[in-house]
């Protein structure tokens, strides 16, 4: 048997308002480099259980532990560097896409390369205007994007997703998911992916699923 500490490990986690679960006791654990979906019926507290992971709530039972650590002891800028998440429908801020692209890098007190951010758009088939366009202007698939790269632009340890490309046509999803698999292997990033695609599950990586009741997924 392996001795080898997980990436993540959730730890009978659940949540739930006065009576009512949102999300039943589940538990199971992510290794360093995995790939992952998880899926379930809707209402079985996927988007629930990425905010928990994501440290954007505490949980009502269990723990979440980050390489071995309860993340509810550990700096929260310092985990969310480590842990990022990307939902289905974002948050942009600024006033332009440079603006979101440009925060990962200026929290560093770096510069990013405006011709690297191009090369970034046109990986998922964003044209080069864009880059300087307001978001108020912008698509439900076009800000899905832009907050895919934002999180990209310094690979976490850990990347949640949350539906990131229901806004997008199956030539774009394609061209989404190439990006992210390219990215976790060259950065060895892992990755827990909410989708009810099956065209996109259905590509022999592990699928954790969730059901009311359920206490553990395999």
């Amino acid at each position: 048997m392996s001795t080898e500490i997980p990436l993540l490990a959730v730890r009978d986690v659940s949540y739930r308002l006065a009576e009512n679960y949102l999300l039943a006791p589940i538990s199971f654990t992510l290794q360093a480099q995995e790939f992952a979906w998880l899926t379930g019926p809707s209402g079985s507290g996927k988007t629930t259980l990425m905010k928990i992971i994501a440290s954007l709530l505490s949980p009502g039972t269990g723990s979440i532990l980050f390489r071995g650590e309860d993340i509810a002891s550990l700096a929260p800028e310092r985990y969310r560097r480590q842990v990022s998440c990307c939902f289905q429908t974002p948050q942009l801020f600024g006033a332009t896409v440079y603006d979101n692209l440009a925060f990962p890098w200026q929290i560093r007190q770096q510069q990013p390369d405006r011709q690297a951010l191009l090369a970034d758009l046109a990986q998922l088939n964003l044209p080069p205007e864009l880059l300087d366009k307001a978001i108020d202007g912008l698509s439900g698939g076009e800000r899905q994007r832009v907050a895919l790269l934002r999180n990209l632009q310094f690979p976490p340890a850990l990347l949640l997703l949350d539906e990131v490309t229901s806004a997008l046509d199956a030539d774009n999803k394609a061209l989404v998911k190439q990006l992210i698999q390219q990215t976790a292997r060259r950065h060895a990033m892992s990755v827990l992916w909410i989708s009810h695609d099956a065209q996109e599950t259905g590509d022999g990586a592990r699928v954790i699923s969730l059901a009311p009741g359920m206490e553990t997924a395999q």
